[in-house]
């Protein structure tokens, strides 16, 4: 199967779609469900290789890792832990026999269950999973080992739990360096290696500037730190380590890496979101999708979709709303339900719980659903291949 040109990745409820929209990203073509229906949380692609894997399982499946060398045409999976599907086909041949079990040895016994978020970069698949263990590959996504070093990390016993669990959602790299990583967990912050994974920091301090004073919220602590619970992180392209966060509880911007923390809510309808995205090239270019609180629903203010642009860093935003539904719009983004490509201008894309995936071919001005009636949408990432 060729996917030369865009191609969406999309994890959901009950499997993996890919969306090929080729070079002009038009005329898109869906496939799927892959993977077996399984509950899939996240989808990354290599262009180099065109390799696609798609991460997720659940209490039945256990955890695992899908793998496609083809394109997508077909699928092998690599199972890291046991499920209850495990322990009722043990138990009851008829059951092995109607699942199609086979028994097989799993790396991490019932260590963790669900694979939350995947990056391969510098030849190496990165996965985190609930509740929250960094795993790494070096051989593609075939075999896996622990990285001890965060788990036993000494703030561990003072790591709760979010919404979702206690999860590593999101794995940030750096394409220039292959010692710096940054992870984020919820609800236990943001952490950052720059030694290949053997020692961790804690990055979750507030910055000393102005707009951040007197910070105080109940999703997080009040003494100089930013909530816990991270929603996602991106790092802007270019020089220096320019990362954006969207939070429990407000967008954040650092300068350094993540050692500091600045307030970058003002202008937007609401401090909570899920998702966030910077642009390709630009990086005072940005995009999040703000939704009302956690007490509210978690759809956007006013039952009207909007994306949210800033061009300067979060010094102002622009609501984008042309194509968007503007009325009766109950819809929730999920955490890593929207990416972009690198084309001139960049596209975007987002998912929703609903099952529709927009486009935007002109870096949110206008949009366009290009998919629906999809399952819950649980990820969005882009592939691109020339």
């Amino acid at each position: 199967m060729s996917l030369d040109g865009v191609t969406v990745l999309i994890g959901t409820t009950k499997g993996a779609f890919l969306l090929h929209g080729g070079k002009d990203r038009s005329k898109w073509s869906l496939s799927g469900p892959h993977c077996d229906g399984w509950p899939i949380n996240h989808v990354v692609g290599d262009p180099d290789t065109g390799h696609i894997w798609a991460g997720g399982g659940g209490d039945w499946h256990g955890a695992g890792i899908w793998r496609s060398e083809d394109g997508g045409a077909t699928w092998e999976n690599t199972r890291l832990t046991t499920g209850m599907m495990d322990e009722w086909a043990t138990e009851d041949p008829n059951e092995a026999t109607m699942f199609g079990w086979q028994p097989e040895e799993v790396p991490f016994g019932e260590d963790f269950t669900q694979i939350w978020s995947l990056r391969y970069v510098h030849d190496t698949l990165y996965a985190g999973a609930k509740p929250a263990t960094l795993l790494t590959s070096v051989d593609g996504g075939r075999r896996f080992e622990r990285v001890e070093a965060l788990s036993n990390h000494p703030s561990r016993d003072s790591w709760n739990p979010g919404g979702a669990g206690l999860i590593l959602h999101t794995i940030v790299s750096d394409p220039a360096e292959p010692q710096k990583l940054w992870v984020g967990i919820s609800a236990a912050g943001v952490f950052a290696t720059e030694d290949g994974g053997q020692s961790w920091e804690r990055r979750n301090r507030v910055s000393n500037a102005a707009a951040c004073e007197g910070h105080n919220h109940p999703a997080g602590p009040s003494d100089g730190e930013t909530g816990h619970c991270v929603h996602n992180i991106v790092r802007a392209a270019g020089a220096g380590d320019l990362l954006y966060q969207q939070n429990h509880h407000g967008v954040w911007r650092s300068t350094d890496g993540g050692r500091s923390w600045d307030d970058i809510n003002a202008g937007l309808p609401s401090t909570f979101g899920f998702p966030i995205h910077v642009h390709p090239r630009d990086p005072r270019t940005i995009w999040t999708l703000p939704l009302n609180s956690d007490s509210d629903g978690r759809y956007p203010p006013d039952a009207a979709a909007a994306v949210w642009r800033s061009r300067d860093g979060g010094g102002s935003w622009e609501a984008q709303r042309n194509g968007l539904p503007q009325e009766n719009c109950f819809f929730t983004v999920l955490r890593q339900a929207m990416a972009g490509d690198t084309r001139d201008p960049a596209g975007l894309y987002f998912g929703t719980n609903s099952g529709s995936v927009f486009a935007s071919t002109d870096e949110g001005d206008t949009w366009t659903e290009i998919a629906r009636h999809l399952p819950t949408i649980l990820s969005v990432e882009v592939l691109e291949r020339s």
